[in-house]
């Protein structure tokens, strides 16, 4: 499970997928010429390789007949070679089932366990809660269908008990990604991304901005206004907000990013080039959230720093392990800063100047844990920015923290110890001062 969220997150969140579909909308007729329509649809995270749930669902010939008349709009829309795929309709029930299977699945508990130690250690959600249950119950309440690249399989969760416009607008955006993997490469190595999550999301804003453009493209031109109405509603059910509102923004921000800062990321391209501009992108594939963020940084093809770390826990004996290894990046740094008491703003700022950085979480004896982040900054100046900022974060710590000094002005550590004894053996471990 990389350090946003679960590997099996291969899914489309309902109420996410209402208010993106909303705003894509807009910037589309805003922005482009619709006379021409531009579809997206959008994909998360690797897709669960699993056997397809039992499902109470409604099917009939009608739904066929929809979802053939949609998978042609799609095909014609996006120009790109077609897909086969196995269609299936299930049902809330049927859903919750499937994600608890699959998590368990495509999730070792060691890792789950290691990724809720950094989250805890961050501040970045409550020590009582547990984030296997956190991240269940925000997919089961906000999944609205997933593509199984593996299986070849397309799943549209309809809660309505009829084939409505969210879940016409679903079909679209999850048929997009059966095209992405019919036509591109982009799925192949998803499930070697574990310890890369800041690449792991730059990729997903690709095919997740591709599917949510392509989809409010499609509806622009399909959705009656009553189908309109039935998607906004999607997306405004009480339960499924409640939800969203008391989740960790480590988990809701990660789960949003591809969606909305990929579409805002592939709009002007597509208006500019067309598809077949978005086509090139599978090529030339981001390697960051930085890239997606600044997308100059992208075009100018500003490569992450690449940062490695030591082996630290070798250097602190007996008992002592490396759990996992990850890279944050910009903007999971900057949802941490923000979250940790930083004002947004701020928060954005000090994230801006990011040049790389490396993570790892270490078991040890007695129950003893800890952190480790090293980054690196495109400036001294940036680097000076982000440890004001995680000089903050550090008070929201789940144990003792400190921000310490690397070499040549650019590189800032952050440490968090279980105790302060922990931080002190870490920092010097290091060869840092604590």
């Amino acid at each position: 499970m990389p350090a946003t969220i679960p590997p099996m997150t291969q899914s489309t969140p309902v109420r996410l997928l209402a208010a993106a579909a909303i705003t894509a909308i807009l910037a589309v007729a805003c922005g482009s010429d619709t006379s021409s329509p531009t579809p997206t649809t959008a994909q998360t995270s690797p897709p669960p390789a699993s056997a397809a749930p039992a499902s109470t669902a409604p099917t009939s010939a009608d739904t066929t007949a929809i979802y053939d008349e949609i998978e042609a709009g799609v095909i014609a829309i996006r120009g790109l070679r077609p897909a086969e795929v196995d269609r299936q309709t299930i049902d809330g029930d049927a859903l919750k089932a499937f994600n608890a299977k699959s998590f368990d699945e495509d999730n070792p508990a060691e890792y789950v366990a290691a990724t809720e130690r950094l989250f805890k250690a961050l501040g970045l959600m409550p020590q009582a809660d547990s984030l296997k249950a956190l991240f269940l119950e925000l997919i089961d309440s906000q999944v609205a269908g997933f593509y199984d690249p593996d299986e070849k399989q397309l799943f549209v969760v309809s809660r309505s008990g009829a084939i409505n416009g969210a879940d016409k607008i679903t079909f679209a955006h999850e048929y997009d990604h059966a095209l992405q993997d019919a036509n591109f490469d982009v799925f192949a190595e998803q499930k070697e991304l574990l310890d890369q999550s800041d690449r792991a999301l730059a990729r997903a804003a690709l095919y997740e901005g591709d599917a949510t453009l392509l989809m409010a493209i499609w509806a622009q031109a399909n959705l009656t206004p009553d189908e309109f109405a039935e998607v906004l509603a999607a997306g405004s059910d009480p339960a499924a907000l409640e939800v969203l509102g008391r989740t960790p923004s480590i988990l809701v921000d990660g789960l949003l990013f591809p969606y909305t800062a990929g579409q805002a990321f592939l709009l002007p391209i597509q208006q500019s080039g067309g598809w077949a501009a978005v086509d090139a992108l599978y090529a030339d594939l981001p390697e960051s959230t930085e890239q997606i963020l600044h997308p100059a940084k992208y075009k100018a093809g500003e490569s992450p720093i690449a940062v490695s770390l030591p082996a630290v826990a070798t250097s602190l004996g007996t008992g002592w392990t490396e759990a996992i290894q990850d890279t944050f990046g910009e903007f999971q740094i900057r949802t941490w800063l923000h979250e940790a008491g930083v004002r947004n703003a701020d928060a954005t700022a000090a994230a801006g100047g990011w040049g790389g950085d490396r993570l790892a979480v270490l078991n040890g004896p007695a129950d003893a844990w800890a952190v480790i982040m090293k980054t690196e900054w495109d400036s001294a100046g940036d680097a000076a920015e982000f440890e004001s900022a995680a000089t903050t974060a550090a008070e929201a710590a789940g144990g003792s923290a400190a921000v310490l000094p690397g070499e040549g002005g650019t590189v800032r550590w952050f440490v968090v110890g279980s105790d302060d004894a922990t931080l002190t053996a870490v920092a010097s471990a290091l060869g840092l001062a604590g």
